[in-house]
């Protein structure tokens, strides 16, 4: 059934999520009447709602809008990026950092647009691989630089809370294209946001 607006939408997903939880509140063992399950299911959903919003949202739009024309050709980086998603696998959270870099191609884009991309992609169920390819061809298809560079460094709790519990392990993943596939060009970058890594 298709919904004729995004609110809706929610709204109908929200109460099947919230019906979930329920189910599995309650084979887990616990008591879903208890007082301090009672709203659970519904805080549950809602969260998980906001939590994956990037499926309904569009980056390559989003940088669309914030997109002037600008004689400039130099390296620009946005960089802390912070970020919070879910990993597939568990459904438990990773977070961490991104630092992105594009050199423009005769078009800059609103600064605010490239953590505004990385809320997108990460609002949604994801592996950081994917997660950190996603950002970069997006920025690369829709702006189309001379080139972008994209790093990300998180923790995942699913590495952390179950498992082989390591505390301290931080995983880095990085993706370059067009000038930033130069050695040259790739190693300032990595310089300028070197202080942040490790």
């Amino acid at each position: 059934m298709a919904y004729k607006t995004l609110e809706e939408y929610n709204i109908k997903v929200t109460d099947s999520v919230r019906e979930q939880y329920k189910n599995i509140i309650t084979d887990l063992g616990e008591d879903i009447g208890r007082d301090g399950l009672l709203k659970t299911p519904e805080r549950a959903a809602k969260a998980m709602q906001f939590l994956t919003q990037g499926y309904h949202q569009d980056a390559a739009e989003i940088l669309k809008t914030a997109m002037f024309k600008e004689d400039y050709n130099e390296m620009v980086i946005v960089k802390d990026i912070e970020l919070y998603s879910l990993c597939e696998h568990h459904i438990l959270p990773f977070f961490g950092k991104a630092h992105i870099a594009y050199i423009p191609n005769g078009y800059i884009v609103g600064l605010s647009k490239l953590p505004r991309i990385v809320d997108v992609y990460a609002r949604r169920l994801q592996v950081q691989e994917r997660l950190t390819h996603d950002i970069l061809e997006c920025i690369n298809n829709t702006l189309k630089p001379q080139g972008v560079a994209v790093v990300i460094e998180a923790s995942h709790m699913c590495m952390m809370m179950r498992g082989v519990q390591k505390q301290n392990s931080v995983t880095t993943t990085s993706g370059f294209r067009g000038q930033f596939e130069k050695i040259e060009t790739r190693n300032e970058f990595l310089k300028l946001i070197s202080a942040d890594l490790g």
